[in-house]
C-alpha cells in the first residue's frame, strides 16, 4: 500500500486525488494542517492535534469544513481503508513498522484569483494516509547530525508561529541547506542568534542534569510531542528549563535531541562539526524515550 486519500469524505486512490489549480492552499499556502501518527493503527494524541488544527484555523480566520468529531471519524475510516499491503522494512524501528502517517489538510477553497480571503468558496478537507516511514532503528541507536543553517526562523511579527499553515518554504530551504552540509536536521536561529527549532522538529538539550528547550515565546510552534516530553520529564522529577539557547550552548551540551510526531525523540550526536557529549545517545535521552515508548505502547493497546 502506497497511500490512500480522503477527499471531502470520499476515499480515492492517489491518482484520483485532485484539487483545483485555483485552490488557495495551492496558490497561497492558505491552509492549515496536522500530521498525526499511529501506534497499533490508533492515532496518538489525537485530541491535542485536533485542538491545534482548530487553533491554527482560528488564527488565520479559516472556517473548517469539518468539526473535530467529523475529522476523527474520517481519520478512522481512512486508516481502516489503508490496512494491508505493507512492505517489509528490515531496518525500521519496531514502533514504526506497519504504522500510519496521517496528514490532515484544510484549505480555504478556490475562487477568483486574488489574495482577498473573501474570494474563497467551498473549503476543502483532505486526508492522506500512507505507511509511516520513520527514521531507521540505527538512527535511534547511533544518533544523527544536526546543524545551524543560514535560513532564519520567520519573525513572529511576520507570521504567527502558533498557526500550523501550508507556508513551509522557509523550512524547505533550511532542509536543502542542511542536506548539502550532510546533516539530518536543520536548526534555525532567530534574528538575535538564538536557536528556535528544527525545520520540522523541536530541539532539546541536557546541561548539568537539566532538560532545556527554547520557550514558545521565542516564536516556535507548540509541538505536540514537545508537550508530551515536557510533561513526562516533569512527572519523572527532571528539572525542566524553557530558556533561550545560543548555538554554542547546544554544541557544549551533554546531550541534544529533537522531537516530532513521526520521529518521537531522536538523539543528535553530531552538532555542526562537533561531537555532542560522548558521541552516543545519552542517559537522559534514553530515560525520556523509554517513558515516551511506554505511553505510545499504551495507545497501541
Amino acid at each position: 500500500m502506497s497511500a490512500i486519500v480522503n477527499l471531502d469524505g470520499r476515499i480515492v486512490p492517489p491518482s484520483e486525488a485532485t484539487v483545483s489549480v485555483f485552490d488557495r492552499g495551492f496558490l497561497y499556502g492558505d491552509s492549515v494542517y496536522e500530521v498525526i501518527r499511529t501506534y497499533g493503527l490508533r492515532p496518538f494524541e489525537l485530541a491535542a492535534h485536533l485542538d491545534r488544527l482548530a487553533g491554527s484555523a482560528a488564527r488565520i480566520g479559516l472556517e473548517l469544513p469539518w468539526d473535530a468529531a467529523r475529522v476523527a471519524r474520517e481519520i478512522a475510516i481512512t486508516i481502516d481503508a489503508s490496512r494491508g499491503g505493507d512492505e517489509e522494512d528490515p531496518g525500521g524501528a519496531p514502533w514504526n513498522v506497519r504504522e500510519r502517517y496521517v496528514r490532515v489538510m484544510m484549505t480555504r477553497g478556490a475562487g477568483e484569483l486574488g489574495i482577498d480571503p473573501a474570494l474563497a468558496v467551498d473549503p476543502r478537507a483532505i486526508l492522506i494516509v500512507r505507511p509511516l516511514h520513520g527514521p531507521p532503528l540505527a538512527a535511534y541507536r547511533d544518533g544523527v547530525k544536526a546543524c545551524v543553517v543560514g535560513v532564519q526562523r520567520i519573525s513572529p511579527q511576520a507570521m504567527d508561529p502558533a498557526a500550523k499553515t501550508g507556508n513551509y518554504l522557509n523550512s524547505v530551504l533550511a532542509v536543502r541547506e542542511a542536506r548539502a552540509a550532510g546533516a539530518y536536521e536543520a536548526l534555525l536561529l532567530d534574528r538575535d542568534g538564538f536557536v528556535t527549532e528544527g525545520s520540522t522538529s523541536n530541539v532539546f538539550c541536557v546541561r548539568g542534569g537539566r532538560l532545556e528547550t527554547p520557550p514558545l515565546a521565542i516564536g516556535i510552534l507548540e509541538g505536540v510531542t514537545r508537550g508530551v516530553v515536557l510533561g513526562l520529564a516533569r512527572e519523572a522529577g527532571v528539572e525542566v528549563v524553557e530558556a533561550r539557547l545560543r548555538p554554542e550552548e547546544l554544541a557544549a551540551a551533554d546531550e541534544v535531541f529533537i522531537t516530532s510526531t513521526v520521529r518521537e525523540l531522536l538523539p543528535v550526536t553530531v552538532f555542526g562539526d562537533r561531537v555532542v557529549g560522548e558521541g552516543v545517545p545519552g542517559p537522559m535521552y534514553g530515560r525520556l524515550h523509554a517513558l515516551f515508548r511506554a505511553r505510545a505502547d499504551a495507545t497501541a493497546r
